[in-house]
């Protein structure tokens, strides 16, 4: 897959299949519109495009909205889209001056001028362009003036409800792992670097990786013990993991902090990427540290049950 992270750095496409939008989380209604990009690229022996942005949207248009996460990081969304398969993809730095584009600039410049677009294809809510103005119906008309098609496509449900990014997010700040997962298609997953922490669980016999995520608007799932996989190095291990301010030993700062069964590797500085599988239980002040041993032996045990069925 080839990455271009500048306008002026896109090329014209053979026979450009395109479709383009925020993409966050990457979920099932957005895996329909690529697959569906990929389906027609191959049916007119073209090339498959996705744009999208290096910003979400709404951090430049709302910088002082506090509640706002993204599902995927721009590292994590290359990731995924390049295991979709998809040839090209664009990320448009979404800046105060871009907001300004006019959907017909957007469609002119870049979609005409620059990719060659043959057929657009759009998600069944799709609006882009200033203020979210520029519709399918216009993109119709621009595709007969500039001899493109166009094709949208209807919304994806799971359990008769509409898949959205909004629900994803308040699945996974409720801490419902499994219903953020049905949505997503995929177990949600966050990357991390391993930094130091005050070696406490070490004492207890469950050592942790403390994990730091490198952008500071990645969703992080609701406080709570999780059971998880871990990959490091291709290497896939299981594990449970906290979310929380571990009100038995300190009540400080909010970390994530990943116990990694049957591993004893060094890997301070190194980056783990985490891969939530169920939530087990919310994080609870333990009377002191022989009880929170005891649960911890706990979660150990029903994580190891979760992770033995995937």
């Amino acid at each position: 897959m080839k990455v271009y992270k500048k306008i002026e750095d896109i090329v014209p496409l053979q026979n450009a299949v395109v479709a383009t939008g925020t993409f966050d989380g990457i979920h099932k209604g957005h895996q329909f519109i690529i697959s569906r990009v990929k389906q027609r690229a191959l049916e007119l022996n073209g090339q498959s495009a996705i744009i999208t942005f290096n910003n979400h949207p709404q951090i430049v248009l709302n910088p002082t909205e506090k509640e706002l996460f993204i599902l995927n990081t721009e590292t994590e969304k290359i990731q995924l889209l390049e295991k979709m398969g998809i040839d090209h993809l664009i990320i448009i730095p979404f800046t105060p001056e871009f907001a300004t584009t006019s959907y017909s600039d957007f469609v002119k410049n870049i979609l005409v001028e620059k990719l060659h677009v043959r057929r657009l294809i759009m998600g069944y809510d799709h609006h882009f362009g200033k203020d979210r103005t520029g519709s399918f119906q216009h993109l119709s008309d621009f595709g007969k003036m500039f001899h493109f098609e166009t094709e949208k496509l209807n919304a994806q449900k799971v359990e008769n409800k509409e898949i959205s990014s909004t629900k994803i997010r308040k699945a996974l700040l409720s801490g419902n792992i499994v219903l953020a997962n049905s949505y997503l298609g995929y177990e949600y997953f966050l990357n991390g670097k391993v930094v130091h922490g005050n070696r406490i669980g070490q004492t207890m016999g469950f050592p942790t990786a403390n994990i730091e995520t490198d952008d500071p608007y990645k969703l992080i799932p609701a406080n709570g013990v999780y059971a998880v996989n871990v990959e490091y190095k291709g290497e896939i291990c299981g594990g449970m993991l906290n979310i929380g301010s571990r009100p038995t030993i300190s009540n400080d700062k909010k970390t994530i902090e990943v116990h990694i069964f049957n591993f004893e590797k060094d890997i301070y500085s190194e980056y783990l990427n985490v891969i939530f599988v169920k939530r087990l239980r919310d994080e609870i002040a333990f009377p002191g540290i022989p009880e929170l041993k005891v649960q911890l032996e706990k979660d150990k045990e029903n994580a190891l049950t979760i992770l033995s069925k995937y």
